[in-house]
C-alpha cells in the first residue's frame, strides 16, 4: 500500500488545509503521521471485517477496509480544514470524528 500518496492527494482535495500546512511546513510530518493513522484504520478494519466474514477473499476484504479507512481519514481532514470550523459538522463526520478519538475495544 502506498498510504502516503492516498493521505497526499486526500490532503490535496482540501485546497485551504494543503496550502495551510504547506505554508507552515508542517506538510510533510502531517502526510507521515496521516498515513500512519490510515495503515492502522485499514489493518484494524481488516481484522474486524475478517472476524465478521471469515470465508470472504482476502483481497476483497482488504479492499472494503480500505474504503471505510480511506472515508475514516476524508472525514477527520474535513474536521482539520480551517474552512470546517466555519462550517457545522455532518453528524457523518461527527461519529467519524468520535470514533477516531475514542478507544478501541
Amino acid at each position: 500500500m502506498h498510504y502516503k500518496t492516498i493521505t497526499l492527494e486526500m490532503i490535496r482535495e482540501q485546497p485551504e488545509l494543503y496550502e495551510t500546512l504547506r505554508w507552515s511546513k508542517r506538510l510533510l510530518p502531517a502526510i507521515d503521521a496521516y498515513a500512519i493513522d490510515l495503515k492502522a484504520s485499514h489493518e484494524a478494519w481488516k481484522d474486524q471485517i475478517s472476524q465478521a466474514n471469515p470465508n470472504s477473499d482476502s483481497r476483497q476484504i482488504a479492499s472494503e477496509a480500505l474504503e471505510l479507512a480511506v472515508q475514516e481519514l476524508r472525514d477527520r481532514l474535513r474536521c482539520a480544514s480551517p474552512v470546517a470550523e466555519a462550517e457545522p459538522l455532518s453528524l457523518d463526520a461527527a461519529i467519524a470524528y468520535i470514533r477516531s478519538h475514542s478507544p478501541t475495544a
